[in-house]
């Protein structure tokens, strides 16, 4: 699936990953290839997300998700960016 987390600052990663965990509201959730249409608001935690490269993760305040059509796009908002 392809990727894409930012930051109003700036682009955090851009590019394939196979799954990706992320800091719901009721807790976390992790979503895979090919995975229903969603939108959903993020909590502080961290969001984790596998590529060929292994595991890479990113602590977050907030932010929200939407997910259609095999594409990922979470804006987040980053803890030194209060």
């Amino acid at each position: 699936m392809n990727l894409e987390i930012f930051s109003p600052e700036k682009i955090l990663f851009r590019g394939e990953a196979t799954s990706v965990t992320l800091p719901g509201v009721l807790g976390a959730f992790t979503v895979l290839n090919h995975h229903a249409p969603i939108i959903s608001p993020l909590v502080k935690g961290e969001i984790s997300y596998r590529e060929k490269e292994g595991v890479s993760r990113i602590s977050i305040e907030k932010g929200f998700v939407e997910l259609n059509n095999n594409k990922v796009i979470v804006c987040v908002e980053m803890p030194n960016e209060k």
